[in-house]
């Protein structure tokens, strides 16, 4: 089993930058994909950005379109963390954003197929 833990959301300017983590306890964190997801009011949670457990040394990333170019995933399994580096953050970038584990053979937007899920943290964009 795998917890989850976001942080580093918070209020910014449009343009601006953030960084979230999410940090996972259990041994076999290494194991997982992990995934970002974000929820705006009133609308959906939506896939953002992946990255695969290690290949080697080598990870895989994928990333939603609205983001990609702008925000850029990366992990440190010896730290149990996944990072979400988020730069030219627009207004419609606001959401909750949650990091999630998943285990199945290939990487994926599909939430449905993410066992487990942080809280979320709260990501404001003002313009």
């Amino acid at each position: 089993q795998v917890q989850l833990v976001e942080s580093g959301g918070g209020l910014v300017q449009a343009g601006g930058s953030l960084r979230l983590s999410c940090a996972a306890s259990g041994r076999t964190f290494s194991r997982y994909h992990i995934g970002w997801f974000r929820q705006a009011p009133g609308k959906e949670r939506e896939f953002v950005a992946a990255i695969t457990r290690g290949v080697g040394s080598t990870y895989y990333s994928d990333y939603a379109d609205s983001v990609k170019r702008r925000f850029t995933i990366s992990r440190d399994d010896a730290k149990s963390t996944v990072y979400l580096q988020m730069d030219s953050l627009k207004p419609e970038d606001t959401a909750v954003y949650s990091c999630a584990a998943e285990s199945t053979l290939r990487l994926t937007r599909d939430l449905g197929k993410y066992d487990y899920w942080g809280q979320g943290t709260q990501v404001t964009v003002s313009s």
